[in-house]
């Protein structure tokens, strides 16, 4: 069992480079599909989920390989639009595909995906558009038959901002014939990152980063090279990472303009931070103080995947904090694993309330899901002693390197695979 160990009590200090942020890169891999020409990825991450974005792009009969630190992929021939059940299972972005095989193949066959258990993340909403797009649906025992000899654009109105199903229409839209307007669309920045990826290939889509994106399809699309966004949950992992352990670190390349939720509410608890074009600057002294309520909610708001890593920041913090997670049902299952560490916090379905304590202690604690997991490294930082994280592997679907990134700071932080 894969695990990271971690020496609490040392302060942070240096700087560190952000990777590629993996909900950008993961939906523009899928995109790739549009076009028949090549296309080189750069500042692409190195995670579990471009691998299984990989080879699902491979099974396809695509070329996806590494060049260095670039990753190139090349879709000129497709030998088939079927995704296997075991490839499909490996992460709940694979449904992103389906949008776009079905506007290069006109069909499409695909088992529900996988990925982290958060609670039910129906894809409804993409059926649903693109039903209305003219794409016939039917389930057999799990599978997906889709066919669209023919799409055609569509006015959609989501009934509410689902990030992948405003991705997935996106890419379904680039193939269909006419006007696609997608109406309540998610304004997330990777949703921003993926358009420009499309216009840099040749496509007509504009809103992007508001709630109306029009896609003008038809249009032949070509390869193209395109840098990928840096990671703004990744930012702020470390941005709660030296807040709770304290000391004063540089985030390269983080923009704050991603992440002004996060950093209003680690400002309200007592840290420093400046923004700017080079950059996240941030100093942490003890001691914390709680803040006001923390709702989640779609981009702007609070976002669901930054609520375990700020609670972690809060468990030390002097007072109460309230947490209320509008997005997911079983988005606090690290609560559990953070009162092993001597965390005060009570659970009311979608409400936890935080009291801050004097002290955590380490102990052995087991990562749930990605964001939940990467939280728990955070609390052990500030902890006596040493705290054990095992089944580290949800980890690694959203970090490149968290041990060697830690390490830059200062953190005594180490990497055991499994046996």
């Amino acid at each position: 069992m894969s695990q990271y160990l971690i020496e609490g009590g040392q302060k942070l200090r240096g700087e560190v480079t952000l990777q590629g942020a993996k909900n950008s890169v993961l939906p523009i891999l899928a995109a790739t599909l549009l076009n028949k020409g090549d296309t080189l990825l750069r500042r692409c991450p190195r995670l579990r989920d471009v691998d299984a974005s990989m080879r699902i792009l491979r099974h396809l009969g695509c070329t996806a390989e590494w060049k260095g630190e670039e990753l190139e992929i090349r879709t000129g021939e497709i030998s088939r639009a079927e995704i296997t059940d075991e490839l499909m299972r490996e992460m709940r972005s694979s449904a992103i595909f389906l949008g776009a095989m079905l506007a290069r193949c006109g069909e499409a066959k695909i088992s529900y995906p996988g990925g982290c258990e958060l609670g039910p993340r129906p894809i409804d909403l993409h059926l649903a558009g693109l039903r209305a797009m003219g794409a016939e649906i039917r389930e057999e025992g799990g599978t997906l038959y889709c066919r669209a000899p023919r799409l055609r654009g569509a006015d959609i109105v989501l009934a509410l901002p689902s990030v992948g199903a405003t991705e997935n229409l996106m890419l379904a839209a680039c193939g269909a014939e006419g006007v696609t307007k997608i109406s309540n669309a998610a304004r997330e920045p990777e949703i921003r990152d993926l358009q420009e990826f499309l216009v840099a290939c040749g496509a007509r889509v504009r809103g992007a980063g508001t709630s109306t994106v029009i896609v003008e399809g038809g249009e032949p699309l070509h390869g193209c090279t395109y840098t990928v966004m840096p990671d703004r949950i990744v930012a702020a992992t470390y941005l709660s990472a030296v807040a709770t352990a304290g000391g004063e670190a540089f985030l390269s390349g983080a923009r704050e303009e991603h992440l002004l939720a996060v950093t209003a509410a680690l400002r309200a608890a007592g840290c420093h931070i400046r923004g700017d074009e080079r950059g996240i600057s941030i100093r942490a002294e003890e001691p914390l103080r709680a803040v006001n309520m923390i709702r989640t909610a779609p981009y702007p708001g609070f976002p669901t995947d930054a609520q375990a890593l700020v609670m972690a920041v809060l468990l030390r913090a002097e007072g109460v904090t309230v947490f209320e997670e509008n997005i997911f049902e079983n988005r606090y299952r690290h609560a559990n694993e953070m009162m092993r560490m001597g965390a005060e916090i009570r659970i009311f379905g979608r409400v936890a309330v935080v009291t801050g304590v004097s002290a955590l202690h380490g102990a052995a604690v087991q990562a749930t899901d990605l964001r939940g997991g990467a939280a728990l490294c955070v609390a052990g930082l500030a902890a006596e002693g040493q705290t054990q994280v095992t089944d580290s592997h949800h980890i690694d679907r959203g970090y490149e390197d968290l041990t060697r990134d830690l390490r830059a700071l200062g953190a005594q932080i180490r990497y055991c695979p499994a046996d």
